[in-house]
């Protein structure tokens, strides 16, 4: 198996994008620097005007847990779960969401790490309801982050 250091080492920074996660941390890799992330939220149980939700924003990223990336596991619904390291392969991972209440949610989420930024996905069933929910994120690259 082989291990962040020697994905990294590997790639030698030419494309310098890394996606490293472990079973003992649920980290995600990728060149450090400033990002445009787009989160898209999708619900869809509701009504077609009601249906969707975007947020957009800027932010410094390397390496950093998983589930931090995605605003939707910030709501307090979602307090207690977060996203477990199923498996990896080139520039793609997997996770597992996991929640200290198993009856709160279930769901899974992707990472596809490119040389010019990333895109990942999370799929989430509400426990106890017929509910489902995803958010897509999308984050180009834009360029080293600045001293501020």
């Amino acid at each position: 198996m082989l291990s962040c250091r020697s994905i990294l080492i590997g790639a030698s920074f030419v494309a310098a994008v890394g996606l490293c996660a472990s079973s003992l941390a649920s980290t995600v890799s990728v060149e450090p620097g400033l990002y445009e992330l787009t989160a898209q939220t999708v619900l869809p149980h509701l009504e077609e005007s009601l249906r969707y939700a975007t947020t957009r924003s800027r932010q410094c990223l390397g390496t950093q847990d998983a589930s931090a990336l995605f605003p939707l596991l910030r709501h307090e619904a979602f307090a207690g779960c977060s996203l477990a390291h199923e498996s990896s392969s080139d520039g793609e991972a997997h996770f597992s969401l996991r929640c200290n209440n198993p009856q709160a949610a279930t769901g899974a989420a992707h990472f596809a790490v490119q040389s010019g930024g990333f895109q990942a996905v999370l799929h989430i069933k509400m426990g106890g309801k017929n509910m489902t929910l995803s958010q897509r994120l999308s984050a180009p690259r834009l360029g080293a982050c600045t001293e501020q």
